[in-house]
């Protein structure tokens, strides 16, 4: 756990995730989200990528984690995110969550933090900004 005060700008984080077939039914059952894209491979064939995708949502999920267990870590409020969607992620793909602290809200004792999601290839998947109440103590 990073404290607020702990905290400085430049400080960075990561999860590594590979994403399974299992990932996103699971996700699919939790969210109610049932798109064919993600769930009916015969369906998700015929569409935009030619094969099922990962829920997005999934994706970007793992921002989270990396705010919640790695940094600023355990007691973290999230106040936001901005997202944006850049690219398909496969069943097999290998995706890295890094956050980054950009900047320090001294008012208010919050943070604002990149986010970045990358596939094995090193392509950006999701990117945005974060901002983040920090543990005080």
């Amino acid at each position: 756990m990073t404290t607020y005060d702990e905290l400085q700008v430049g400080d960075s984080a990561s999860f590594t995730k590979t994403i399974s077939e299992a990932d996103i039914y699971l996700f699919a059952g939790i969210t109610g989200d049932m798109n064919p894209a993600h769930v009916d491979a015969v369906s998700a064939a015929e569409g935009m990528f030619k094969q099922r995708i990962a829920h997005g949502m999934l994706t970007a999920s793992f921002i989270s984690t990396v705010i919640a267990m790695k940094l600023p870590g355990p007691g973290t409020i999230y106040a936001g995110q901005d997202l944006q969607f850049r690219a398909p992620v496969f069943i097999g793909d290998t995706v890295t969550a890094t956050v980054e602290c950009t900047e320090k809200l001294d008012e208010r004792k919050w943070a604002k933090f990149k986010t970045m999601v990358t596939n094995q290839d090193g392509k950006a998947v999701v990117v945005g900004t974060a901002t983040v109440i920090p543990p005080s103590a």
